[in-house]
């Protein structure tokens, strides 16, 4: 079993990261801050369809307040969506307000709903964390999703990540004769594999989502990250493998089931094939990323320590060893799992 921080340490924007955000244009200024969200004056649970709770509240606040935060919202979401095109806030509104206190972030979650066919869509408003800026910003280059999000000063606003929750599709689909298991095994591999060479710790299930896609014979997954707090922080190895997580054990046994350890080897080739492109064709954002992290801190000397004495048993590459920071790690780890790819032979 694989155990966790059980608090993570919280991790200011420098001012290095803090440029690097404006040069890619991240940073904006907006009208609200996470702090003005916390002025709710009372809460109640947020329960699911089956009346159970979802570690959710509904917050309220006064009357007064409720005006601007509903033109303050929706002009955040029209930033988010259209670069502050102001011509889509005229249907939407604010319909709903929830705040979580589980987890390190403690983010509120906003309900836009469009006036005109009821449709609704979701942002989050968060403390701005350097590690979860980080894990953001390698998801959006080294991954095959583009993620869409702000910064102003310590606050963080992401957008909604759509898919079914793990831990519902661990519970409720994963026995469904529809479907096709061999294909989610396939995407839990690659997914395993990019988190590990991104070094983004701590996906148990409720930490990443799968989206189904219909396809005209089988249905398409995808397993997306959708928290980033942990990113280049714990120093165990095995904290950036989702395999070793109990929570993950289902799908993990489906993997060991249906794929044999050459198609394993496959898949995971496949991926760092596909980040090793992603990361050539951005080579020179991924450079200024990885820079701004050497000289920042967003982890614990110890941490750095262990992390450095794993991943160079692991891998047998004394390199590690000479790390000072998690960005020195990150960069090593890269160069070393994609740098010098060679072609995969049969039988390796």
């Amino acid at each position: 079993m694989t155990l966790i921080s059980k608090k993570k340490k919280h991790f200011q924007i420098s001012e290095n990261l803090r440029n690097y955000l404006q040069k890619y244009e991240r940073d904006t200024e907006l009208p609200l801050r996470y702090d003005d969200l916390l002025r709710f004056t009372d809460s109640f649970p947020l329960l699911d369809s089956d009346g159970r709770d979802t570690l959710w509240e509904i917050v309220v606040y006064p009357q007064y307040m409720l005006s601007e935060l509903n033109t303050h919202l929706t002009y955040i979401y029209a930033l988010l969506k259209t670069d502050g095109d102001i011509s889509v806030m005229e249907h939407l509104y604010v319909d709903r307000i929830d705040f979580c206190t589980f987890g390190n972030s403690k983010p509120f979650r906003i309900r836009i709903v469009n006036h005109f066919n009821d449709n609704h869509d979701y942002f989050y408003v968060k403390i701005a964390d350097a590690s979860r800026v980080y894990g953001l910003e390698l998801e959006h280059i080294l991954s095959p999703n583009r993620i869409n999000y702000l910064v102003h000063q310590h606050t963080l606003i992401e957008e909604h990540i759509a898919g079914i929750p793990g831990d519902v599709f661990i519970n409720d689909y994963i026995q469904r004769p529809k479907l096709n298991k061999v294909r989610i095994a396939k995407e839990f591999v690659k997914f395993n594999e990019r988190c590990y060479l991104k070094l983004l710790g701590d996906m148990r299930s409720y930490n990443y989502v799968v989206d189904i896609t219909p396809d005209f014979d089988e249905e398409q997954y995808r397993v997306r990250a959708i928290d980033f707090d942990q990113q280049c922080y714990e120093g165990k190895r095995r904290m950036y493998l989702s395999q070793f997580f109990k929570e993950n054990a289902p799908i993990v046994k489906l993997c060991l089931e249906l794929l044999s350890p050459e198609t394993v080897k496959q898949y995971q080739y496949e991926e760092q094939t596909l980040m090793a492109r992603r990361l050539k064709s951005a080579r020179h954002r991924m450079k200024d990323l990885v820079d701004c992290m050497q000289n920042d801190t967003i982890s614990l000397p110890e941490k750095i320590k262990q992390l450095r004495r794993e991943l160079a048993k692991h891998h047998k590459n004394a390199e590690y060893l000479k790390c000072q920071n998690m960005g020195e790690i990150l960069r090593t780890h890269l160069r070393g799992m994609l740098a010098n790819m060679k072609p995969m032979r049969r039988g390796q």
